[in-house]
């Protein structure tokens, strides 16, 4: 077997005919392309659909979405992938070059934040699950803000909300690199509802408890499956602390 070596693997995202001679895309999807007959389909796809920019369509795009999935990775490559929400516009737009995403007060691990103040690369994806069933990457280098310098930023940034957990601890301002679709082949319709949301709360009913069984393992080595609720491995926290 053909062993492959990366250690030179960088990304051009710079190519096609509107970016110049080379060719998007890194080292690897090139070799893979070459080894599978993709690269014709690929070549394609770069060229009509690969962005250095977000396009009209994608500015009011994020402006409508209430979620967005946020890839970072450390110094070291590893790896973290994490899920951010809020309302439709929560990721500001300050220009074709330049999107802004908040970050509330969480769990004060900060693993995408800092990922970002060891390795500035950031990959976010945002999905229309309800009305174009359509997918947007968005790929660029990221730096931590203040809410301070955000409101410096966004002019027409909303007011601030007076509970504490709801505003911003800090903004996170993403340089845009490249921009392209997802396609809608396998993206599910959702029907959305409403819920009340607990903005802040530590209470551990309110978020989540110990679904997953993790502290139950750490404390007695079980091996339990998932509850029926989130509420019903909260309750057990809740009387247990």
């Amino acid at each position: 077997m053909k062993v492959l070596n990366f250690a030179a693997r960088g990304r051009s995202r710079r190519g096609g005919p509107r970016f110049g001679l080379l060719r998007p895309g890194s080292r690897g999807e090139h070799v893979l392309q070459e080894r599978y007959g993709t690269g014709e389909r690929a070549s394609r796809f770069y060229d009509s659909q690969f962005s250095d920019r977000l396009t009209p369509r994608m500015v009011e795009f994020i402006g409508r979405m209430e979620m967005a999935f946020i890839a970072t990775s450390d110094a070291g490559g590893e790896c973290d992938c994490s899920f951010r929400a809020g309302p439709a516009g929560f990721v500001r737009v300050l220009d074709e070059r330049t999107i802004a995403y908040p970050e509330y007060r969480g769990n004060g691990v900060m693993a995408s934040l800092g990922n970002i103040i060891e390795n500035p690369r950031i990959g976010m994806f945002m999905a229309d699950f309800v009305q174009d069933l359509v997918g947007l990457h968005v790929n660029g280098a990221a730096e931590i803000v203040t809410p301070a310098r955000m409101q410096e930023l966004d002019d027409c940034l909303p007011e601030q909300a007076a509970h504490s957990g709801r505003r911003p601890a800090q903004w996170v301002l993403v340089r845009v690199a490249e921009a392209y679709i997802h396609c809608s082949k396998h993206i599910p319709k959702l029907i959305p509802q409403s819920r009340v949301r607990h903005w802040g709360t530590d209470n551990p009913r309110y978020k989540g408890g110990d679904y997953f069984g993790a502290a139950a393992q750490k404390q007695g080595g079980l091996d339990s499956g998932p509850p029926s609720t989130p509420a019903v491995a909260a309750q057990g926290l809740d009387e247990a602390g």
